[in-house]
């Protein structure tokens, strides 16, 4: 399976923060096929081994679940009521159709009410996320039968493919970096790597960075890569800090990221020809890194990200170039370091 046909099957998979086990599944199965080791721990972290010659253990790390929405209430009509797991912009969520995830899995839409009978100062205004209802077409007695308060809801929504290899789809944050694996693992495929790799895939980013904590603890890697989604530029504008889609991979540096992990990704780039653009981030990012540069005695960490527009909707579209750059670039990164003293490099 190509990091293509892995992104689209992992999109339209469910797997919401904290209830990732149908898009974990899939994971696992994927690092079976490529790892000598693979498992999901006590947080639902997927995390696959790939064992080098023991000279040092490398973490890449980036997150499988999505945003989503959760049943908060059933009223006497039948409507669900509900709230959001992660940061949802209620102003996209108007109109879509859902998957109610109960006892079976049942269809519904968001319904919203007609321009005919919308008053002109509803008209400016978003409908709030607490006045937005699940239309099922069942009856109250019905769907109690087959949805509870706390069921998960997730955007109905198949991948879309654009032109210029772009694709759409949800959750694309950011299992765009699972998919990555997939391109390392073929450029390592037969190569013999130092390194011990550990690829996680990690639950619960989108509500509090959860996974890669507990994945980087159980670990402990010299090193590790935080794979994401970044800002992609759409027509909105260019100077909101955004990255061009199709550019290449973007790299990150600020106090979060290791001034070596930042240049030795720079470098290998560089060396191969793999397109890239560079960000900053003056505080802690919002991502794995975050939490894994400051696990146990500290990580050498870095983050590079695919650029992603629309991100946090239904339809955050990217360009499969940029992550098989992504793929490209973490291969070469592991390949550099065969014959390198870890230890030598990590020191300040």
């Amino acid at each position: 399976m190509n990091a293509k046909e892995l992104l689209i099957e992992l999109s339209n998979a469910s797997g919401v923060s904290g209830y990732e086990t149908e898009r974990a599944g899939i994971i696992l199965d994927f690092f079976r096929k490529h790892c000598d080791e693979a498992k999901i721990d006590k947080l639902g972290n997927v995390i696959g081994l790939k064992k080098g010659a023991g000279k040092g253990k490398l973490m890449f790390s980036s997150h499988m679940d999505e945003i989503g929405l959760m049943v908060a209430s059933i009223d006497e009509q039948g409507y669900l009521g509900v709230t959001q797991i992660g940061g949802f912009d209620q102003r996209t969520l108007l109109a879509h159709e859902v998957i109610v995830h109960g006892k079976k899995k049942i269809y519904g839409v968001i319904g919203v009410k007609p321009p005919h009978i919308t008053t002109p100062e509803e008209e400016k205004k978003a409908v709030k996320l607490e006045h937005l209802l699940v239309d099922t077409g069942y009856s109250a007695d019905e769907v109690k039968k087959i949805v509870s308060i706390g069921d998960i809801i997730t955007i109905n929504r198949q991948v879309t493919e654009l032109k210029n290899n772009r694709l759409a789809g949800k959750a694309m944050d950011d299992n765009a970096g699972v998919a990555s694996y997939a391109a390392v693992f073929e450029r390592l495929k037969g190569f013999s790597h130092d390194l011990d790799l550990y690829f996680v895939a990690s639950a619960q980013e989108e509500v509090g960075v959860r996974g890669a904590h507990v994945a980087a603890h159980e670990i402990m890697p010299d090193m590790a890569i935080a794979l994401e989604v970044g800002f992609g530029r759409s027509a909105e504008g260019a100077e909101d800090g955004s990255v061009m889609l199709g550019e290449g991979v973007e790299l990150v540096c600020g106090p979060n990221i290791s001034r070596k992990m930042f240049d030795r990704l720079k470098d290998t780039a560089k060396r191969n020809g793999i397109k890239y653009q560079i960000t900053v981030a003056p505080g802690p990012t919002g991502t794995d890194a975050r939490v894994i540069q400051i696990t146990g005695k500290g990580i050498a960490t870095a983050l590079a990200t695919v650029p992603t527009k629309y991100m946090h909707t239904s339809v955050e579209t990217l360009c499969m170039d940029d992550v098989e750059a992504l793929g490209r670039l973490l291969g070469e990164f592991v390949i550099g370091f065969n014959g390198c003293d870890v230890e030598e490099f990590l020191c300040l």
